[in-house]
């Protein structure tokens, strides 16, 4: 709510009330002290297929616009990894998966429907999501960390901190580690393997 400022506007934005953003944006910059605006917003809005699959339009590569992306599944690296997941977890209780807000990406979502009780997705918070994976480790769970290569630099600072000082046994299952194909720069995983080697304790495997 912009009370402060008289809009007393609270709700989802579209084109109607961008004015309103605008002027919630002006109004933060005259302040002389911190402001947060809070947006809520919808993935994928003005496009009716993205906002029905607003995950599967995470990312894509081209496709034509009128029918939408087509429905033909190649078997990849994620969902083989999630199927093998499903199937270790069946034997074991303790095993458990974490996502960072990539549930399909990283090839959970069978996971997640078949365990729900063991599936959590903590949000883009990568950081949080290995230091909850270090939580999960110390009370005798073995957590896995579906995450792609380029966001768990973000979590270097647990790895270290909160897992490997501990020497806990935490599994990070990296997706599109290397040069990666139509998912754009921001994606490309170059870095993995010189920062997870310098980890103490850390054994790095290159299926």
């Amino acid at each position: 709510m912009f009370e402060d400022m008289g809009l007393q506007y609270s709700g989802p934005v579209d084109g109607h009330n961008i004015k309103r953003i605008v002027e919630a944006l002006e109004w933060a910059n005259r302040q002389s002290e911190p402001v947060v605006i809070h947006v809520l917003t919808q993935k994928g809005k003005g496009y009716d297929y993205a906002e029905r699959s607003p995950e599967e339009y995470h990312g894509v590569c081209p496709f034509d616009y009128r029918v939408g992306v087509t429905d033909v599944k190649e078997r990849t690296f994620s969902s083989v990894f999630g199927d093998e997941l499903a199937k270790l977890a069946a034997h074991d209780p303790r095993i458990c998966a974490i996502t960072a807000s990539m549930e399909t990406g990283t090839g959970l979502n069978g996971f997640a429907s078949m365990f729900p009780e063991r599936y959590f997705d903590v949000g883009i918070a990568e950081g949080h999501a290995a230091a909850m994976a270090a939580g999960l480790a110390s009370r005798g769970a073995i957590p896995v960390f579906a995450v792609y290569s380029t966001f768990l630099q973000r979590s270097y600072d647990m790895l270290i901190h909160d897992i490997a000082i501990s020497g806990l046994h935490v599994v990070l299952a990296v997706d599109r580690a290397g040069l990666v194909p139509g998912d754009g720069e921001t994606h490309q995983g170059l870095f993995d393997v010189a920062y997870l080697t310098s980890i103490p304790g850390m054994t790095v495997f290159c299926p």
